[in-house]
């Protein structure tokens, strides 16, 4: 994979970040994605990207070959969920884990 860290162990490393919308409907996700990603081309380091309801809300898992590649987009996010005039229930919940291990589809 293009662009990836390696530990001493000569492994890919990537980060893993979990995202959750609350009061976020697939209708108003789809909205603001149209507005974050409208051709839905590849952001520079984006590995992976799934969506789908969770409960109240909305999920996301992304992973990306480095946090600074998903720091560079998210402000697309917010500017996106503006143009769309949706706002989610509070704050997005944003996690980051350490990728163990990921397998291509």
């Amino acid at each position: 994979m293009r662009g990836l860290a390696f530990n001493e162990s000569g492994f890919a490393m990537a980060v893993g970040i979990r995202i959750k919308l609350a009061g976020i409907t697939e209708e108003q996700f789809d909205h603001v994605h149209d507005q974050v990603n409208p051709d839905r081309a590849r952001p520079k380091g984006l590995l992976f990207h799934a969506s789908g309801p969770i409960d109240g809300g909305w999920g996301i898992i992304d992973f990306w070959e480095s946090r600074a590649d998903f720091d560079a987009f998210a402000p697309r996010i917010a500017e996106g969920m503006a143009s769309a005039g949706t706002e989610p229930q509070g704050p997005p919940d944003i996690k980051e884990f350490p990728v163990h291990e990921m397998i291509g589809a």
